[in-house]
């Protein structure tokens, strides 16, 4: 074998290594906006079952990811758990990165509001407890504005049964959900649907909202 080559091919398989190593998936606990394209902007919402909401936004033309995870408690690195105990103050969520030149804020908080039950106290369809609450995690002043903007006008236009009860609050740390959470609905869409319509989700969506959208 000749020399030359081999230390060419041994030196290529030692750069392609780092740069692997440069790659490597984020681990639990870590955001999906942290390797993210640069012009991106990040959204996060609370609203139950974040297997739920990750289906609502995944096929929403202009978003680039959905995770879902924990936010809004106390704990650090929380497990699933932990969360569903309603003891360390999350709330199932899911982080969304789009690409704002292809879909707005504004548009992203349009499916989140018809995709959750805006006047429930208690959580979200048969899933009880703070830990599925609905929620607006806000990260800039535009975001909270939007928000606020949002929730004022679907409050006063009187079309939903009751106060909007859901949350506007600043985000925070954001922690993603063991990876058997990620895209559930797509690993496993025969027990998504079931546990959707167990639930009663789509019947009461349809009570607020009407057929979908």
């Amino acid at each position: 074998m000749r020399r030359r080559i081999a230390l060419g091919a041994t030196f290529a398989a030692t750069l392609a290594v780092i740069l692997a190593i440069g790659r490597s998936p984020i681990a639990s606990g870590e955001t999906q906006a942290a390797r993210s394209p640069a012009k991106t902007s990040t959204a996060t919402f609370a609203g139950g079952c974040f297997w739920c909401e990750e289906a609502a936004f995944d096929s929403v033309p202009g978003v680039v990811s959905v995770t879902s995870g924990y936010t809004g408690g106390t704990k650090k690195d929380p497990s699933y758990e932990e969360v569903s105990s309603g003891t360390t103050g999350h709330a199932e969520s899911v982080e969304v990165v789009f690409d704002p030149a292809k879909v707005s804020f504004a548009q992203l908080l349009d499916v989140f509001w018809h995709n959750v039950d805006p006047v429930d106290p208690n959580g979200q369809f048969c899933d009880k407890g703070t830990q599925y609450r609905s929620a607006i995690f806000y990260h800039d002043e535009e975001q909270h504005r939007l928000a606020e903007q949002s929730k004022k006008a679907l409050q006063e236009s009187k079309k939903l049964p009751g106060p909007i009860v859901t949350q506007i609050v600043p985000a925070s740390t954001f922690y993603r959900a063991e990876e058997y959470h990620q895209h559930y609905h797509e690993k496993n869409p025969l027990r998504y649907k079931f546990y959707r319509h167990g639930c009663g989700r789509d019947a009461r969506l349809a009570e607020l909202w009407g057929a979908a959208k």
